[in-house]
Protein backbone atom coordinates (compact mmCIF):
# COMPACT_ATOMS: atom_id res chain seq x y z
CA UNK A 1 0.00 0.00 0.00
CA UNK A 2 1.20 3.49 -0.80
CA UNK A 3 0.61 5.50 2.34
CA UNK A 4 1.04 8.97 0.85
CA UNK A 5 -1.58 8.86 -1.94
CA UNK A 6 -4.57 10.57 -0.31
CA UNK A 7 -2.94 12.68 2.39
CA UNK A 8 -4.29 16.04 1.17
CA UNK A 9 -7.82 14.64 0.90
CA UNK A 10 -7.51 13.19 4.41
CA UNK A 11 -6.19 16.49 5.77
CA UNK A 12 -9.13 18.37 4.23
CA UNK A 13 -11.60 15.99 5.90
CA UNK A 14 -9.80 16.29 9.24
CA UNK A 15 -9.70 20.09 9.04
CA UNK A 16 -13.47 20.10 8.45
CA UNK A 17 -14.23 17.62 11.25
CA UNK A 18 -11.83 18.62 14.05
CA UNK A 19 -11.36 21.76 16.09
CA UNK A 20 -8.43 23.94 15.05
CA UNK A 21 -6.42 22.89 18.13
CA UNK A 22 -7.17 19.19 17.51
CA UNK A 23 -6.13 19.56 13.87
CA UNK A 24 -2.83 21.16 14.92
CA UNK A 25 -2.35 18.30 17.41
CA UNK A 26 -3.11 15.75 14.69
CA UNK A 27 -0.51 17.16 12.30
CA UNK A 28 2.05 17.26 15.13
CA UNK A 29 1.33 13.62 16.06
CA UNK A 30 1.78 12.65 12.40
CA UNK A 31 5.17 14.40 12.29
CA UNK A 32 6.25 12.95 15.64
CA UNK A 33 5.13 9.46 14.60
CA UNK A 34 7.24 9.72 11.46
CA UNK A 35 10.22 10.93 13.52
CA UNK A 36 9.87 8.01 15.95
CA UNK A 37 9.44 5.54 13.09
CA UNK A 38 12.74 6.72 11.64
CA UNK A 39 14.40 6.45 15.05
CA UNK A 40 13.19 2.86 15.50
CA UNK A 41 13.54 1.68 11.88
CA UNK A 42 9.82 1.42 11.12
CA UNK A 43 7.88 2.56 8.04
CA UNK A 44 7.88 6.37 8.23
CA UNK A 45 5.07 6.99 5.74
CA UNK A 46 2.86 4.41 7.41
CA UNK A 47 3.56 5.98 10.82
CA UNK A 48 2.74 9.44 9.47
CA UNK A 49 -0.61 8.20 8.17
CA UNK A 50 -1.46 6.45 11.45
CA UNK A 51 -0.55 9.58 13.39
CA UNK A 52 -2.58 11.73 11.01
CA UNK A 53 -5.71 9.60 11.44
CA UNK A 54 -5.34 8.67 15.12
CA UNK A 55 -7.90 11.27 16.30
CA UNK A 56 -10.16 11.26 13.23
CA UNK A 57 -13.26 10.60 15.40
CA UNK A 58 -12.31 13.03 18.18
CA UNK A 59 -14.67 15.71 16.86
CA UNK A 60 -17.72 13.43 17.02
CA UNK A 61 -20.32 14.00 19.72
CA UNK A 62 -20.62 11.41 22.49
CA UNK A 63 -24.01 10.42 21.05
CA UNK A 64 -22.46 9.76 17.64
CA UNK A 65 -19.54 7.85 19.19
CA UNK A 66 -21.91 5.68 21.25
CA UNK A 67 -24.15 5.10 18.26
CA UNK A 68 -21.21 3.79 16.21
CA UNK A 69 -19.92 1.71 19.13
CA UNK A 70 -23.33 0.14 19.77
CA UNK A 71 -24.05 -0.45 16.07
CA UNK A 72 -20.69 -1.61 14.74
CA UNK A 73 -18.09 -2.35 17.42
CA UNK A 74 -17.40 -4.75 20.23
CA UNK A 75 -15.93 -2.76 23.11
CA UNK A 76 -14.77 -4.14 26.44
CA UNK A 77 -16.76 -2.87 29.42
CA UNK A 78 -13.57 -1.50 30.95
CA UNK A 79 -13.03 0.70 27.90
CA UNK A 80 -16.40 2.35 28.48
CA UNK A 81 -15.24 3.85 31.81
CA UNK A 82 -14.03 7.09 30.25
CA UNK A 83 -15.97 8.76 27.40
CA UNK A 84 -12.77 10.61 26.41
CA UNK A 85 -11.40 7.34 25.03
CA UNK A 86 -14.41 6.36 22.89
CA UNK A 87 -12.90 8.09 19.86
CA UNK A 88 -10.08 5.54 19.60
CA UNK A 89 -12.09 2.44 18.61
CA UNK A 90 -14.45 4.61 16.58
CA UNK A 91 -11.42 6.21 14.91
CA UNK A 92 -10.20 2.82 13.73
CA UNK A 93 -13.69 2.14 12.36
CA UNK A 94 -13.75 5.53 10.56
CA UNK A 95 -10.24 4.97 9.18
CA UNK A 96 -11.44 1.70 7.66
CA UNK A 97 -14.91 2.76 6.50
CA UNK A 98 -14.35 6.40 5.48
CA UNK A 99 -10.66 6.49 4.53
CA UNK A 100 -10.54 2.87 3.28
CA UNK A 101 -7.47 1.98 5.31
CA UNK A 102 -7.03 -1.79 5.38
CA UNK A 103 -3.61 -2.03 7.00
CA UNK A 104 -4.23 -3.82 10.31
CA UNK A 105 -1.23 -2.24 12.01
CA UNK A 106 -2.47 1.27 11.24
CA UNK A 107 -6.00 0.38 12.36
CA UNK A 108 -4.73 -1.25 15.54
CA UNK A 109 -2.50 1.71 16.40
CA UNK A 110 -5.48 4.05 16.06
CA UNK A 111 -7.68 1.64 18.01
CA UNK A 112 -5.30 1.42 20.97
CA UNK A 113 -3.71 4.90 21.08
CA UNK A 114 -5.60 5.94 24.23
CA UNK A 115 -5.72 2.95 26.56
CA UNK A 116 -3.16 0.69 24.91
CA UNK A 117 -3.12 -3.07 25.17
CA UNK A 118 -0.92 -5.89 26.36
CA UNK A 119 1.92 -6.87 24.01
CA UNK A 120 1.74 -3.75 21.86
CA UNK A 121 3.85 -3.82 18.70
CA UNK A 122 6.63 -1.27 18.29
CA UNK A 123 4.47 0.46 15.69
CA UNK A 124 1.55 0.74 18.12
CA UNK A 125 3.92 2.06 20.78
CA UNK A 126 5.26 4.88 18.61
CA UNK A 127 1.75 6.14 17.78
CA UNK A 128 0.77 5.92 21.47
CA UNK A 129 3.91 7.80 22.55
CA UNK A 130 3.76 10.36 19.72
CA UNK A 131 0.28 11.32 20.91
CA UNK A 132 1.76 12.20 24.31
CA UNK A 133 4.94 14.01 23.22
CA UNK A 134 4.06 16.02 20.13
CA UNK A 135 5.44 19.54 20.67
CA UNK A 136 2.54 21.72 19.50
CA UNK A 137 -0.17 21.12 22.13
CA UNK A 138 1.25 18.85 24.83
CA UNK A 139 2.68 20.26 28.08
CA UNK A 140 6.45 20.65 27.99
CA UNK A 141 6.72 18.96 31.38
CA UNK A 142 5.14 15.79 29.95
CA UNK A 143 7.39 15.86 26.90
CA UNK A 144 10.46 16.36 29.11
CA UNK A 145 9.44 13.42 31.27
CA UNK A 146 8.83 10.97 28.41
CA UNK A 147 11.09 11.93 25.48
CA UNK A 148 14.52 11.30 27.12
CA UNK A 149 13.48 7.70 27.86
CA UNK A 150 13.40 7.01 24.12
CA UNK A 151 17.19 7.31 23.95
CA UNK A 152 17.88 4.69 26.64
CA UNK A 153 18.17 0.93 26.18
CA UNK A 154 14.65 -0.44 25.64
CA UNK A 155 13.66 3.16 24.92
CA UNK A 156 10.19 2.47 23.56
CA UNK A 157 9.21 0.43 26.59
CA UNK A 158 10.76 2.95 28.99
CA UNK A 159 8.92 5.84 27.33
CA UNK A 160 5.70 3.84 27.30
CA UNK A 161 6.08 3.04 31.00
CA UNK A 162 6.53 6.75 31.71
CA UNK A 163 3.32 7.47 29.77
CA UNK A 164 1.46 4.99 31.95
CA UNK A 165 2.95 6.42 35.15
CA UNK A 166 1.73 9.88 34.15
CA UNK A 167 -1.71 8.56 33.20
CA UNK A 168 -2.17 6.57 36.40
CA UNK A 169 -1.03 9.52 38.54
CA UNK A 170 -3.37 11.87 36.69
CA UNK A 171 -6.36 9.54 37.10
CA UNK A 172 -5.72 8.93 40.80
CA UNK A 173 -5.14 12.64 41.46
CA UNK A 174 -8.59 13.34 39.99
CA UNK A 175 -10.28 10.38 41.72
CA UNK A 176 -11.17 8.79 38.37
CA UNK A 177 -11.58 5.09 37.67
CA UNK A 178 -8.70 3.24 36.03
CA UNK A 179 -9.32 0.58 33.40
CA UNK A 180 -7.87 -2.72 34.64
CA UNK A 181 -5.96 -3.13 31.38
CA UNK A 182 -4.04 0.07 32.20
CA UNK A 183 -2.73 -1.59 35.37
CA UNK A 184 -2.00 -4.83 33.49
CA UNK A 185 0.01 -2.98 30.84
CA UNK A 186 1.89 -1.04 33.50
CA UNK A 187 2.75 -4.31 35.27
CA UNK A 188 3.75 -5.94 31.98
CA UNK A 189 6.17 -3.10 31.26
CA UNK A 190 7.63 -3.25 34.77
CA UNK A 191 8.20 -7.00 34.41
CA UNK A 192 9.87 -6.51 31.05
CA UNK A 193 12.17 -3.72 32.21
CA UNK A 194 13.04 -4.58 35.83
Amino acid sequence: MIYTNNLEEFKTWLKENLSEERYIHTLAVADTSKELAKMFNLDEDKAYLAGLLHDCAKGFSNDKLLNIINSHLKIDECEMINPKTYHAPVGAYVAKEVFHIDDEEILSSIRWHTIGKLEMSDFEKIIFIADKIEPKTRPQSMIDSIRPKLFLDNGLDRALLECYKITINSLTDRNLKICISTIEIYNELLSKLY
